[in-house]
């Protein structure tokens, strides 16, 4: 028990004392940027689907 009240008194001291949080703007900041960057491997992924799919239709359309 002791255990682990030492371990939540240790992990209390370094998130409020040792950990730096990111301020509002810079959390905005990164948010805008995963966001954005997520949209784009979407539509990536969207653009290769659509072409491994027209080249399937393609295969099966002359070989079948």
């Amino acid at each position: 028990m002791k255990q682990l009240k030492a371990y939540i008194s240790e992990s209390y001291n370094e998130l409020m004392h040792k950990v730096s949080w990111p301020s509002y703007k810079e959390l905005q900041t990164s948010s805008i940027i995963v966001l954005v960057a997520s949209l784009l491997i979407a539509v990536l992924v969207f653009i290769m689907d659509m072409g491994f799919k027209n080249i399937m239709e393609l295969i099966y359309t002359n070989l079948f």
